[in-house]
């Protein structure tokens, strides 16, 4: 993706190959963008499938980057119930002490607010923990994408030794040995508990929480749902190229991406295993630092941001991924602009 004049003129045309060469990338890194999301749509099919109200509306917002969510609808209630039980059941960690919530605080923004989450024995993450809400709109899940689904996802943390540090005999004999829980198992999975429908009944919970948001309101043909301010902060984030990367039902999740596409974001730190990112399930040289792009709903809850926890400010984050990622460094009323827009898209029914 990285994108030369005799002594003569080389002084006199550095300046403008220098715009010109960023201007190129930049060109590039916009056409990947909107070449991975269309490809990405395809993806994400399943879940919309599941959404309401297939037809658009007259007043919807067809010719925009980012897509409406609505609730689904369609999903198993007595899975949704068992699963969102299994979700804060710390016996599913060796020791009691972790469930899925404990990482993924349901209200904080479906993160825990740690730069690093800890799990059994206060063992601390590698990693930042991403947000469960709206998860069901990423193509992969982790920040390396090595889960194809969210069933594969909710095996990770279970047996991760960092994590909850359990082996599935463990967590299914405990779940056994409940009678209510084991009868829940038998009425909806007619069998004992397996870790195959602990996987599902979790996924099928967290299917449940999207979080629909103003933003999806203007979207949706509601001309009060944003205010001018805003719509400018959207104006500006569509403008600055920020939609070649965060577009679609999740403002995101639909595509990986090298972190440090215009400059080198790792040159002054000394990277950890997980800075390598998508290299880390490939092994291929090309993918070191490459990450699947995080969603930004209600990425005003979720600092820290970015998958090393670098920064707890939404206002530096921005300004961040605007020298990084689009080789510009954006202006103070700029950032707070585009800080504006991005509030618009924290739910208005976090449960």
């Amino acid at each position: 993706m990285r994108i030369m004049l005799d002594r003569k003129t080389e002084h006199a045309s550095s300046g403008w190959t220098k715009w010109l060469v960023l201007g190129l990338a930049a060109g590039v890194v916009l056409a990947l963008g909107v070449y991975f999301h269309l490809r990405s749509l395809k993806v994400a099919e399943p879940a919309m499938d599941i959404l309401r109200g297939e037809t658009a509306a007259p007043s919807m917002r067809l010719d925009e980057p980012l897509s409406p969510i609505r609730e689904l609808t369609t999903l198993d209630a007595r899975k949704v119930a068992l699963g969102k039980l299994l979700f804060h059941d710390a016996r599913l960690s060796r020791d009691g002490s972790v469930s899925c919530a404990t990482c993924h605080d349901l209200a904080t923004g479906g993160v825990d607010r740690r730069a690093r989450s800890l799990g059994v024995n206060g063992q601390e993450g590698d990693i930042n923990a991403p947000t469960v809400y709206n998860a069901v709109f990423n193509f992969r899940q982790f920040w390396d994408g090595r889960a194809g689904s969210l069933e594969e996802q909710v095996a990770g943390p279970v047996l991760n030794p960092a994590e909850m540090a359990n082996t599935w005999d463990k967590a299914l004999a405990t779940l056994r040995a409940d009678a209510r829980m084991a009868s829940s198992f038998r009425a909806i999975y007619q069998a004992e508990p397996t870790a195959e429908a602990v996987q599902d009944a979790i996924a099928e919970y967290e299917r449940s929480l999207v979080t629909p948001s103003r933003m999806d309101r203007w979207l949706l043909g509601d001309t009060s749902a944003l205010t001018d301010e805003e719509l400018e902060g959207y104006r500006l984030f569509r403008r600055h190229g920020c939609v070649a990367c965060h577009q679609g039902e999740n403002v995101g999740g639909n595509l990986f991406q090298r972190f440090g596409v215009m400059q080198d974001y790792f040159a002054d730190k000394k990277a950890a295993q997980a800075d390598l990112g998508r290299y880390n399930v490939t092994g291929r040289e090309e993918d070191k630092h490459v990450f699947k792009v995080p969603g930004l709903r209600n990425v005003a809850l979720t600092a820290p941001y970015f998958h090393d926890a670098s920064t707890d400010s939404l206002e530096e984050a921005v300004a961040l991924m605007g020298r990084f990622q689009l080789g510009v460094d954006l202006s103070q009323e700029d950032v707070a602009s585009i800080v504006r827009f991005l509030h618009t898209l924290t739910g208005e029914k976090l449960q």
